[in-house]
């Protein structure tokens, strides 16, 4: 029953979610020497951007995936205390950027979503064919964790060098998180969403002017709106309704088979109930679930350099490894 007793004490305003939220996300600042970006080409001729943060020596055989959320980029925060974390403690890391998320539209129309699992899968694909890693761990933060948990439950083959996952404030259900996004007491969150969000499709317009016009992106004003106009349509479903129940992660938890970390803070005002899937934890030999009392979204702050998600996750894979080295 892998229910993961929480240590995660945040101390004065820290206990405050939002204070969490923004802190992390606006404030914090994290010194990390600069990526070396590498650009791949897909298979459908577009293009992903890698920004890749090395540790000390040439023969290291560890390496990290790290995914943002959305509207996000390798340039956030909590993706450069990931990164900066894993490097100073002998693993490689890589930051995904996903399509159109690295200060360059992408090619096509379409661009990414909560289950855009294939990009990933070519990510890690690439990396195998050009590196030569034997140990490599997935983490992801938001949406980018909705992949992350839909690509280690989905009916594929999942590379032996992948040895865990780690996951942080993750919308399992696409829906119902969306709703809570969309409550009053979030009104300043989906709103920056709305508007970074449109700004990114503003662009596209004038890049695909038969696919999408000023006027219709304009008149979206939630992100349901943005979900319903572009991206369920620019990636194959029906409607919006569709993509949620296709992309959330909720309906693939019960076949993953690695080793896997959810941490979902009790207070994020993101999350929907069902965002905290503890009888399918309970049921799971793999899937393990921590729900901190405090934590925001994205937030787990503590003093000093390093915040609590990233300590964790760092002796989360640390440790799967090690268990899976003596058990084989």
């Amino acid at each position: 029953m892998p229910l993961e007793r929480s240590t995660y004490q945040p101390s004065g305003i820290y206990k405050v979610a939002d204070v969490n939220t923004i802190y992390a996300a606006t404030l914090r600042k994290v010194e990390l020497k600069p990526y070396e970006r590498e650009r791949i080409s897909l298979e459908d001729g577009d293009f992903l951007d890698l920004d890749w943060s090395f540790a000390e020596g040439s023969q290291n055989k560890k390496l990290v995936i790290i995914l943002h959320g959305l509207a996000g980029s390798s340039d956030r925060p909590y993706m450069k205390g990931m990164a900066r974390i894993f490097s100073r403690n002998d693993w490689d890391a890589v930051a995904m950027n996903f399509r159109g998320c690295s200060e360059e539209l992408n090619r096509h129309f379409k661009s990414y979503h909560g289950g855009a699992t294939d990009d990933l899968q070519e990510v890690i694909n690439h990396i195998l064919k050009t590196r030569k890693y034997e140990v490599i761990g997935i983490i992801g933060f938001s949406l980018g964790g909705n992949v992350v948990l839909k690509y280690l439950g989905e009916n594929r083959k999942i590379p032996t060098e992948i040895k865990a996952a780690v996951t942080v404030s993750v919308p399992c259900d696409l829906a119902g998180s969306l709703g809570e996004i969309g409550r009053p007491r979030n009104f300043v969150y989906s709103k920056r969403f709305e508007l970074k969000l449109k700004s990114q499709l503003l662009s596209r317009a004038r890049k695909f002017p038969d696919q999408l016009t000023k006027k219709e992106v304009e008149a979206c004003n939630s992100l349901r709106d943005i979900d319903e106009l572009y991206t369920s349509k620019a990636h194959g479903f029906e409607n919006a309704e569709e993509y949620y129940r296709k992309s959330s992660s909720l309906h693939f938890l019960e076949n993953i088979h690695l080793p896997t970390l959810l941490i979902n803070a009790r207070d994020d005002s993101f999350l929907c109930n069902s965002s905290y899937p503890t009888g399918i934890a309970e049921a799971s030999e793999f899937l393990h679930l921590e729900v901190p009392d405090h934590g925001g979204h994205v937030g787990f702050t503590l003093p000093g350099p390093e915040f609590y998600h990233e300590k964790r996750a760092l002796h989360f894979l640390e440790k799967a490894v090690t268990v899976q080295h003596h058990k084989y």
